[in-house]
């Protein structure tokens, strides 16, 4: 017998179809990645759904959990709510302490698309670090590609960054500070300004110069991750020669400007 939640999960759905955000149960089911069959088993009351379906719901039609969960409130969501109510996947080891989990490159675009996907999150490699500092909170790494936030980041750096819920985006998301902004399609690395309260969207700016500016809408924003570390590759050089120069090469640019300089000394005594 079905119980409560699977009851005004029913209610939501029916809903959908009813006031034409859904063609049918069955799209509603296609789009939720359910099969058809257990949804109708569920529709007739055969069966209870499973938590991920009801999190996909949550998240594809602005559903208010709290009318799912305990039957309180509106059944969606208005413009002002929906940020509080976006959900994470943790992964935690035998002791029930929370891993780091990384996200790279090849991983980004599917991580972006599907995050309602428990066991693609729990696919990715996760680690700890040594640092107490990284011993408790939320934290994510993720890969840094291309080079639009050239000359702070190198494609390849990796960044170890700590959550921000969706309620304090709005006030805890600082302006010219750099994070991880997950979008419906995307993971990006951006320096933000933080316009969410009066327009509803964020400015994504790089430090390379060569790329525009572009703004992304607070409905399409999913997680929202400020960066604490960088994990670069090591350099044994002593210090960086620009591209192309060897040390000879220097030596002899000393050499002339020292030349230069001495026959334009004589040139003042003269």
């Amino acid at each position: 017998m079905a119980n409560d939640v699977s009851e005004r999960f029913v209610l939501v759905v029916k809903k959908l179809v009813k006031e034409g955000i859904a063609k049918s149960i069955r799209k509603v089911s296609q789009s939720l990645d359910y099969l058809p069959q257990s949804m109708s088993e569920v529709v007739k009351g055969k069966r209870n759904v499973p938590v991920e379906v009801i999190q996909k719901l949550i998240y594809q039609y602005n559903v208010n959990p709290l009318f799912l969960f305990v039957g309180e409130g509106e059944i969606f969501l208005d413009e002002n709510q929906k940020y509080s109510f976006k959900t994470l996947t943790l992964v935690t080891d035998v002791d029930n302490n929370e891993r780091i989990v990384h996200v790279p490159k090849p991983a980004q675009a599917g991580y972006a698309e599907d995050l309602n996907d428990i066991e693609l999150v729990r696919e990715l490699p996760t680690y700890t670090l040594p640092d107490i500092a990284y011993q408790t909170g939320t934290y994510r790494s993720f890969d840094v590609r291309g080079d639009s936030m050239e000359p702070t980041l190198d494609e390849n750096d990796i960044l170890v960054c700590s959550y921000l819920e969706p309620s304090l985006w709005e006030t805890g998301i600082r302006d010219h500070h750099v994070y991880v902004i997950v979008t419906r399609g995307d993971v990006v690395v951006k320096r933000v300004i933080n316009n969410l309260r009066k327009h509803k969207h964020l400015e994504l700016h790089s430090d390379n110069e060569s790329y525009k500016m572009y703004r992304v809408q607070g409905s399409e924003i999913q997680e929202v991750w400020f960066v604490r570390t960088k994990i670069s590759r090591f350099r044994h050089s002593k210090s960086s020669m620009p591209q192309g120069f060897t040390n000879e090469d220097i030596m002899a640019l000393h050499q002339t400007i020292k030349t230069q300089a001495d026959i334009i000394n004589k040139m003042h005594l003269q």
